[in-house]
């Protein structure tokens, strides 16, 4: 019977301890760690709990931070990530909190967990933030607020892309360890549907603790694959910046093309475009929102400039009203990715912005199909130009495919050494050396052209120096003094000065024609030659005139101000006039009637005037280069210097002098004319 009884008595014993057990209250799980130089990851188990803690008004610090706050009834989390799966920096990757039972919340969450780590005594421990989170978070100790990321100062907090943080723990001072209380308090933005993919929410892996100096190992490791990350971003900033100050150089070499200027317009929105990004990974500078709302002006602009670039390229061969188009698309790009980013919350239902990111209404798909356009037709009229240019707009279509793909951009990336190198990061080298040669190419047929015009130019000076009557002519009964200087290498104004030898009358023609340079150099070869040879017919200035009207008109804006000057022999003389000033007698301006200048109108009516030259009378034909000349300050030269200036009977050389002392501004002439005593004829 002993053996039997005390079966009995040991199971009575058992059943009591059971018992005991049973009734004793149920204490929170504890993960105890016993750490030495290494660092393990916290992947639980973790309690979670949706919305944001009250405050204590004892401690006026978060209640749910508190380490005697029983949160039993919260959920229980685990961290650990599922084999095989990893972000795009190889980190092991959780679903959020949306993927795991809570739907469409966004706002505020909490992660709590007791830890007991076991340290040897005086080595400090520190905790390594979460790889990879949503969107900003606070980090507590023991109830204590330790740092975060995200500022959380504003009404609501302002999230920043992710990047490696470390706190510094507590010392326990003790070898056997103490229990701390970790909590976490998330803050996950209303947009993140878009923002943080189809999980988003609160950690997307564990946090690990660890000795001190094995987490900042840790850490500084993870600033490096961060550095890695973005590189590729930089580098393209760096080279296309250096792009960007070629093409504005080349402005230097040729300023009549505008395509130099746009180029580096668009080569400057490259750089800001990889700049936002370098700025968005590598600290704090630039919110989520702030470098939304960036790319969301930046993007479009890029598009847009992209195709007035090789619109201007190809000589505009296209629709004149294409940059209207352009701009209206441009600002229906802007609209529509601000809308569909969220950047400003509550503007638009979340469901109307969804359905905004759909592939169907890509704009830049648009503008693809404009360059696509443009480089076609560019291939038909100009050739192995269109075809030097086609790779370059491949390649841009590359990117655009991608935009409107993004499940395909996300696996057509790759990381070698840890740098991440996309089909855009390639496409944008090759762009950038294919769009180099193309300046440079046209940068040495523009100067070829330039060598050419110059030459041009050169020979028109030449004719016109030849056209044009020597500076000083004596001829029976007159002394004339001519002056010529032209603003440019080629002029506008003219004269002419024709004695006739059978009466000895003699016939000045001056004037000006609108503009400067080659354009008006060809109108005065013109008139010179309508001069000449309508001489050779009439002597009569009113004639000569109208003529001279007739070949100027139906010549697009041909004009010029001119006049005709008939002088006998005897003294006496005829003045028609066309718009030209009034010629100065004996240092006085003449009275003569006004009348439009030449080319207006075909019924032309020039004003006439006559009067008699005695001899010493000295007569002064100016243009108006003389009292236009402007000085540094913007004053004109001016009629009234002009007077005191003829009153002194200067000659044509000291007129033309000071006028271009002065600041010349257009084509100076002046002609003088004095009446000296003719020789008798010979018997």
């Amino acid at each position: 019977m002993a053996p039997i009884l005390r079966r009995v008595l040991s199971c009575l014993l058992l059943l009591a301890v059971a018992r005991l057990h049973a009734q004793a209250p149920t204490q929170p799980a504890v993960t105890t760690i016993t750490l030495g130089q290494a660092a393990v990851p916290l992947n639980g188990p973790w309690k979670f709990h949706i919305g944001d803690s009250p405050i204590d008004p004892k401690t006026d610090k978060p209640l749910w931070a508190e380490p005697d706050f029983d949160d039993s009834q919260w959920e229980t989390v685990d961290l650990t990530a599922k084999p095989g799966a990893t972000d795009l920096l190889g980190n092991s990757y959780l679903p959020g909190w949306m993927a795991r039972g809570h739907a469409d919340y966004w706002g505020y969450a909490w992660y709590r967990i007791r830890i007991r780590v076991n340290v040897p005594a005086g080595q400090s421990t520190a905790l390594a933030g979460p790889d990879n989170f949503d969107d900003a978070f606070q980090f507590f100790a023991n109830g204590s607020l330790l740092g975060g990321f995200g500022n959380f100062n504003s009404r609501q907090p302002i999230a920043y892309n992710g990047q490696p943080t470390m706190f510094i723990l507590p010392n326990t001072g003790a070898a056997s360890g103490s229990t701390q209380i970790l909590a976490f308090r998330f803050w996950l933005a209303s947009n993140a549907f878009l923002l943080d993919g189809p999980d988003p929410g609160g950690m997307h892996g564990a946090p690990a603790i660890g000795e001190l100096g094995a987490v900042q190992l840790a850490y500084q490791a993870k600033w490096l694959d961060l550095i890695r990350l973005i590189s590729a971003n930089a580098f393209v900033a760096i080279v296309f910046g250096l792009l960007a100050l070629m093409a504005f150089g080349l402005l230097v070499f040729d300023r009549s093309d505008s395509v130099y200027a746009w180029m580096g317009l668009l080569f400057l929105l490259t750089v800001a475009d990889a700049g936002i990004v370098v700025l968005t990974l590598s600290g704090q500078l630039l919110s989520i929102p702030g470098g939304n709302l960036l790319n969301s002006i930046i993007d479009p602009l890029s598009d847009a400039t992209w195709v007035i670039v090789w619109w201007i390229w190809f000589g505009r061969g296209i629709s004149p009203r294409l940059p209207q188009w352009v701009a209206a698309l441009t600002v229906l790009e802007i609209a529509r990715d601000i809308l569909r980013k969220e950047v400003f919350v509550g503007l638009i239902p979340e469901s109307a912005a969804a359905h905004l990111r759909s592939p169907f209404y890509s704009i830049p798909v648009v503008f693809f199909g404009l360059l696509i356009w443009i480089v076609m037709n560019g291939i038909r009229r100009q050739g192995i130009e269109g075809w030097l240019v086609l790779p370059v707009v491949l390649l841009r279509g590359i990117g655009i495919f991608l935009i409107t793909q993004p499940g395909l951009a996300a696996h057509a990336k790759w990381f070698p050494f840890g740098i991440n190198v996309s089909l855009v990061t390639i496409s944008n080298p090759l762009i950038a050396i294919v769009i180099a040669l193309l300046l440079l190419r046209r940068l040495l047929r523009s100067l070829k052209r330039q060598r050419q015009m110059a030459i041009d130019v050169k020979e028109a000076q030449e004719v016109q120096e030849v056209i044009l009557p020597e500076r000083r002519v004596v001829l029976p009964g007159f002394e004339i003094e001519s002056e010529y200087r032209p603003a440019r290498e080629v002029g506008g104004d003219f004269f002419q000065i024709l004695p006739n030898e059978k009466d000895g009358s003699l016939l000045i023609v001056a004037g000006d024609v609108t503009g400067k340079g080659l354009k008006a150099g060809m109108l005065v070869a013109l008139l010179v030659g309508a001069i000449r040879s309508t001489a050779r017919f009439t002597q009569d200035p009113v004639e000569i005139l109208s003529e001279l009207n007739r070949r100027l008109l139906g010549r697009g804006d041909a004009r010029a101000t001119c006049l005709a000057l008939r002088i006998e022999r005897s003294g006496s003389a005829t003045l028609a006039n066309a718009g030209h000033l009034p010629p100065y007698l004996n240092g006085k301006p003449m009275e003569i009637d006004g009348s439009l200048p030449l080319g207006m109108i075909e019924q032309f009516e020039s004003s006439v005037h006559r009067f008699q030259l005695a001899e010493k009378d000295r007569l002064l034909l100016l243009s108006d280069g003389v009292a236009e000349a402007t000085d540094e300050q913007g004053k004109l030269f001016g009629f009234e210097r002009v007077l005191e200036l003829v009153r002194t009977q200067p000659s044509a050389t000291q007129i033309a002098e000071a006028a271009q002392a002065f600041g010349q501004e257009d084509d100076i002439s002046v002609i003088a004319v004095t009446r000296i005593a003719a020789p008798e004829p010979a018997l």
